[in-house]
């Protein structure tokens, strides 16, 4: 399983690790990776995502993950999430025609 967000497409970087004598070593940063379940309000689902945390604010911050998904762009989302954002606005589609 990768470490990587499946929502923002946040993921491992590298740097050194530095001594006092000013060694250099090579080490990982790794992104800060939560198992969570969001609801989607318009599919009235739950999902399973390995989200970071920095991610899980913006969701609650955009005001949900059906927000969160449309506003953001299909190239850092994974492909599990590519999918559950067409759903989304294919579903809201609907129901703006339904109602108009």
């Amino acid at each position: 399983m990768s470490r990587v967000c499946e929502l923002t497409g946040k993921g491992v970087m590298t740097g050194n690790n530095v001594s006092h004598a000013n060694n250099k070593t090579r080490r990982r940063f790794l992104p800060n990776l939560c198992q969570v379940t969001l609801i989607s309000d318009s599919l009235g689902q739950r999902f399973r995502l390995r989200v970071s945390a920095h991610a899980l604010r913006s969701v609650e911050h955009r005001g949900g993950l059906d927000a969160f998904l449309l506003k953001a762009s299909e190239t850092e989302l994974s492909m599990r999430a590519r999918l559950l954002r067409r759903q989304i606005a294919k579903k809201t589609a609907e129901t703006t025609t339904a109602a108009a």
